[in-house]
């Protein structure tokens, strides 16, 4: 049985439809709401369901099994990977020195907290067109 995957694409966004996919599986896996051993949709299943091309969720997939966060079993399905959830609660902890050192910093140089907000925005943006430029390259 297949975990219940609730996903919107958006095909007029920035983000190609299976970035986007894999935007909110990740969020889905950080969040709890796709538990480690989850069962997810086969490539078919999600493609008719998203009326998008297999190719698109099957890229889509080959992202987040990259990442090891999903694997496939043969002849069983795909899977949330078991340690999925404490590997993005690890790479949080990792973080959180960085995300302290940043506040403290701009703290000191009287950055209020939406100006620092909309700085990150902007750097997330500019750095998933990066990625996606040196994709495109190769």
């Amino acid at each position: 049985m297949s975990a219940p995957l609730h996903i919107h694409l958006t095909p007029g966004d920035e983000a190609p439809l299976y970035r986007q996919l894999v935007r909110q599986v990740v969020a889905a896996i950080a969040s709890g709401h796709l538990a480690p051993g989850a069962r997810l949709p086969s490539l078919r299943e999600l493609a008719k369901t998203l009326v998008v091309a297999p190719l698109t969720v099957k890229k889509a997939y080959d992202v987040l099994e990259e990442r090891d966060l999903i694997e496939t079993r043969r002849g069983q399905g795909t899977f949330v990977r078991l340690d999925a959830g404490s590997s993005s609660r690890e790479a949080t902890e990792r973080l959180r020195p960085l995300a302290r050192r940043l506040l403290v910093e701009a703290d000191l140089a009287n950055v209020d907290p939406e100006a620092l907000s909309l700085l990150l925005d902007r750097e997330r943006t500019r750095l998933r067109e990066e990625r996606e430029t040196r994709e495109e390259a190769s």
